[in-house]
């Protein structure tokens, strides 16, 4: 695919109407979608030598969680998980004490993240937005204020590709592209990166650590993405609750209208529970 320079890039953007928000019928299919149409951007050579990570595996794992707790209540699939793959800083689940953390994928503005910086601010939590650089170059002034508020910005790759799908050169061009871009736009360095839909194998936890990021995935994560299907704000908060736990990393969704109607309540509902909200702190 080409590559472009920043400025010719943000404006065929422009040109294209590619702020506008997406009709209704299309954004159950923007969710987890390979955002290709945005060119690539021109970043520095490296001198990486790839083939160092051909004797990693390199066979897809895709995250997901079981029911069963250890001894301090937490998942344990992210314990071992987390045990597993030490070597190339990852984490799953934060330590086993009373420090929840708040993340976001934010693949595309639903017009839900203003609210949801609103509640946050109100609350005084800050939270870790992970994005892709469609979300970046449509939403310059919500990234802009993430990073004033406090907040933490992730990288969920260039145009969100599954990791164990592309060569692992490609994965290099997926975090580095977006890293050069918040670079560039906000003066910004990401050091946590998520992988897209969750999908990593060995080789792209290395790269990642190699390049100076911590992969973060999740330890709770619940169906709250498809925005033609919403959960009940009832339920979905009784089912956040009831799924609290030790070091607790939650993926929400900031495209999701009942997340973001109940984000206040979650908040005080984890403190209820005697949870620290807390500012990512697991480096």
């Amino acid at each position: 695919m080409k590559k472009i320079p920043y400025v010719l890039l943000i404006s065929l953007l422009l040109l294209s109407g590619c702020q506008n928000q997406p009709e209704d019928n299309d954004l159950t299919a923007k969710v987890g979608s390979i955002t290709d149409d945005i060119p690539e951007i021109d970043i520095p050579q490296t001198d990486i030598d790839f083939s160092q990570f051909s004797t990693l595996d390199s066979r897809m794992q895709a995250w997901g969680l079981g029911k069963d707790k250890d001894e301090n209540g937490q998942p344990q699939d992210a314990v071992l998980a987390n045990e597993r793959y030490k070597a190339y800083d990852t984490v799953f689940v934060g330590r086993p004490d009373h420090k929840v953390y708040l993340t976001f994928d934010n693949g595309y503005e639903n017009g839900n993240t203003p609210k949801i910086l609103d509640t946050l601010k109100e609350k005084n939590v800050s939270a870790v937005f992970f994005v892709t650089s469609q979300y970046v170059l449509e939403n310059p002034d919500l990234i802009r204020r993430m990073i004033d508020e406090g907040h933490i910005i992730g990288n969920h790759s260039y145009h969100h590709h599954s990791f164990p799908t592309i060569s692992i050169e490609k994965v290099y061009d997926e975090i580095m592209q977006l890293d050069a871009l918040l670079l560039d736009q906000f003066q910004y360095k990401m050091t946590l990166v998520r992988p897209p839909k969750g999908e990593f194998n060995e080789q792209s936890l290395a790269l990642s650590n190699l390049l100076g990021y911590q992969t973060v995935l999740w330890s709770y994560a619940y169906y709250d993405y498809n925005v033609a299907d919403q959960p009940d704000p009832t339920s979905a908060l009784k089912k956040n609750l009831d799924n609290a736990h030790p070091g607790a990393i939650y993926l929400l969704h900031s495209v999701s209208d009942t997340n973001t109607q109940i984000l206040s309540d979650l908040i005080e509902g984890l403190r209820n529970l005697n949870y620290e909200v807390s500012r990512y702190d697991l480096k």
